[in-house]
């Protein structure tokens, strides 16, 4: 891995990737279950796969209660898939937890990508990271992640050029991120996640107030993915 700032214990961090060249790393709807199937089996000091289960749907996965995976490496807050990039709210619970972790799933992950597409080598960039050094940036990075599929459905969004009703509902299906989890619906993804993001929060917030929050973000910081 990439040398970058250590990491403190007990501190939360937007890290997120994307592919070489922003090539696509989630061809297909499997792709992206089986990158969930890891986040959750590869969050343990156990070394466990995927491919050693029975059954790798990820439903099977999420469902298996003798699934032994140690001891958490990080706890998850939120993430959200996107075609060609990945953005991950993480807080580092151990040492070096959040490295040994982004290493962990993305070693396997690429070796799943590679020998399904037939090709060789890593696709995706080595995994940055920022702290969220406190609540009120925690209030905003929290609605862009969560939100960042929004660019698929109106790619001008960011600027509230949208359809909020439209909006609104196409990102509660997007099944690629943990915004149910955040809302508290329940499914067998809330696995993934630890909910102490929301112990953050008096009242969560409705998804239109996100919306702004996360396009208040993109005015303040200009991210480029």
């Amino acid at each position: 891995m990439a040398t970058r700032p250590k990491m403190a214990v007990g501190e939360w961090y937007h890290c997120y990737t994307r592919g070489v060249d922003k090539r696509t790393v989630f061809e297909t709807s499997d792709d992206f279950e089986r990158f969930l199937a890891h986040l959750y089996v590869g969050n343990g000091t156990r070394n466990i796969r995927v491919s050693d289960q029975l059954n790798t749907r990820l439903q099977a996965v999420l469902a298996n209660k003798n699934l032994e995976r140690g001891e958490k490496l990080v706890e998850i807050g939120a993430y959200a898939l996107m075609p060609n990039h990945a953005h991950f709210i993480i807080r580092e619970i151990r040492e070096r937890g959040i490295a040994h972790f982004m290493q962990k799933i993305f070693t396997v992950y690429t070796k799943y990508f590679n020998n399904k597409y037939g090709r060789t080598g890593a696709f995706a960039s080595t995994f940055k990271s920022r702290h969220i050094s406190d609540d009120r940036y925690l209030k905003q990075v929290v609605p862009y992640v969560l939100l960042n599929p929004a660019k698929l459905f109106e790619p001008k969004w960011k600027t509230g050029q949208i359809s909020p009703d439209a909006i609104e509902k196409k990102l509660l299906a997007y099944p690629y991120s943990s915004l149910l989890d955040f809302f508290g619906v329940d499914r067998p993804h809330n696995a993934i996640i630890d909910n102490s993001l929301n112990t953050y929060y008096d009242e969560i917030p409705s998804l239109s107030s996100m919306l702004r929050t996360a396009q208040e973000y993109y005015q303040e910081y200009n991210p480029q993915v």
